[in-house]
C-alpha cells in the first residue's frame, strides 16, 4: 500500500494549505495540507520533514509535531495510506517551492476553512486546532 504524509503548519490561529495543481492525478484543483510520498525505509516524520522543506522551503521541528490522524482514501483498487500532522514551529518563511505541485498556498482561519481533498483530515484538524468540529 502506497503511504502518503501530510502536514499542517499552524501560525497564529492559523493553517497553511496548499493549492493542488489542476494537472494532479489525484485530487486536481484542490485545497489540501502539503505533503507527498513515504520513500522506502522512510519514517514520517522524516517524510514530512523531507517534504515539507521541497514544497514550502521550510525546515520543521520535529519536536512540535503531533499526530492528527490516520486513514486509508482513494480507490479500493489503490489504497493509500494517509498520514496526518499538525506542525507548530519550523525555520523558514513558507513560500511555494513547487509550483508544479501547488498553484498557491495560503493561510486559513477557522471560518475561511475551504474544503479539503479529505474530509475526515479536514475534521481533524479543525477540532485539533480550534477545538471545534
Amino acid at each position: 500500500m502506497h503511504r502518503v504524509v501530510v502536514g499542517a503548519l499552524v501560525s497564529e490561529d492559523r493553517v497553511l494549505l496548499a493549492h493542488r495543481s489542476p494537472h494532479k492525478r489525484a485530487y486536481p484543483d484542490q485545497w489540501d495540507l502539503p505533503g507527498g510520498g513515504i520513500e522506502d525505509g522512510e519514517s514520517e516524520l522524516g517524510a514530512l520533514t523531507r517534504e515539507l522543506r521541497e514544497e514550502l522551503g521550510v525546515q520543521i521541528a520535529t519536536g512540535s509535531t503531533m499526530h492528527l490522524c490516520r486513514m486509508t482514501a482513494g480507490p479500493a483498487e489503490e489504497p493509500v495510506l494517509l498520514s496526518a500532522w499538525l506542525v507548530g514551529e519550523w525555520e523558514g518563511a513558507p513560500t511555494n517551492v513547487a509550483p508544479e505541485e501547488h498553484t498557491d498556498i495560503r493561510w486559513f482561519g477557522p471560518e475561511e476553512l475551504p474544503p479539503i481533498a479529505h474530509e475526515p483530515v479536514r475534521q481533524a484538524l479543525v477540532s485539533a486546532v480550534w477545538g471545534r468540529g
